[in-house]
């Protein structure tokens, strides 16, 4: 089959599409023909050494983890999986190969079944960030009628269904972006939107009981000025591993409760944010798609920040 193969993980690693053996189910994994690849942050971190790469044993090595598809081997002949079936999840490219091939072997706990009202690319731009968007906004900040919940970076992949999620269950939403995502933000939802490069956003808005935080302090110091938006007691949700290293201990120190957020493939939460998507109470932006022998142009896309919504390989 092809797939994105790396003979090495590091700064100067170079993904390249080759024919590769194909994956082989195993346990409760359903063989997946995939159509599409979402890309994610970690993909590219991982194949400059970072991310999952700590894990990667066997090379040549396929990264990937959002994917849509349809199952081409079910775990066994009853289950509800069944051969031809669409679907869409998260693959794991860190205890084997990922998503950005035409076959992988998934876990059925990480797939669920595709949104019939999308496109096989929209549905790859789902999973990874959605389901992150999931536990910050809705498992961990209980996102509900009364809160404010501030968002950075909220036309980013992640960003743009945070926002989403936490206007659906009735939050004061206020995002961030640069000026050109403003109207988009407010599209999704937002109440209110912030330059971030025109206005300090503690100085632009009121006390917010929840910081989703997508920037951390790589950027202007977005992480420790978040502490000073807080009310007394609020919550800060630090996404992006290595943003801000130190922010439990700041948040400690200024008195506020804190979380770093990973994301966790679970099929029904996956499931019920397609019905969201189905029934149009959200909605999943793909900025550009890439053929996979695109795959550099793709990661440089990728790696170099500032996409709305999300980029996409199409496999297939």
């Amino acid at each position: 089959m092809r797939a994105v193969a790396l003979q090495s993980l590091g700064p100067d690693a170079v993904p390249s599409v080759t024919d590769v053996e194909e994956p082989i189910a195993l346990m409760n994994e359903a063989l997946i023909d995939v159509r599409a690849a979402g890309l994610n942050p970690i993909d590219w971190k991982s194949i400059q050494g970072k991310g999952v790469a700590p894990a990667v044993k066997i090379f040549p090595w396929t990264p990937g983890n959002d994917f849509a598809g349809t199952v081409a081997q079910s775990p066994y002949e009853a289950h509800e999986l069944k051969v031809g079936d669409a679907v869409f999840g998260i693959a794991n490219p860190g205890r084997s190969g990922g998503s950005f091939a035409e076959r992988a072997a998934v876990s059925t706990l990480q797939i669920a079944r595709k949104p019939e009202s999308l496109t096989f690319e929209e549905a790859a731009a789902v999973p990874c960030a959605g389901l992150t968007a999931w536990d910050a906004v809705v498992r961990v900040a209980k996102a509900r009628t009364g809160q404010r919940i501030l968002v950075h970076a909220g036309a980013g992949g992640v960003g743009h269904f945070a926002v989403q999620f936490a206007r659906f269950f009735g939050a004061h939403v206020i995002a961030t972006a640069s000026e050109h995502n403003l109207d988009f933000l407010r599209e999704l939802g937002a109440d209110e939107v912030i330059d971030y490069r025109a206005q300090r956003f503690e100085e632009a808005t009121q006390k917010v009981d929840v910081v989703v935080d997508l920037v951390g302090n790589v950027q202007d110091d977005t992480g420790s000025r978040s502490l000073n938006v807080l009310k007394s007691d609020g919550l800060y949700l630090n996404i992006p591993t290595g943003s801000w290293p130190d922010y439990a201990e700041a948040a400690e120190r200024a008195g506020m409760r804190y979380s770093h957020i990973k994301v966790e493939p679970d099929r029904e939460n996956l499931a019920t944010i397609g019905r969201l998507l189905d029934n149009g109470d959200v909605r999943v932006h793909v900025d550009d798609v890439f053929a996979l022998e695109d795959i550099e142009s793709a990661i440089e896309a990728q790696s170099g920040g500032h996409t709305r919504g999300k980029l996409v390989l199409k496999v297939a």
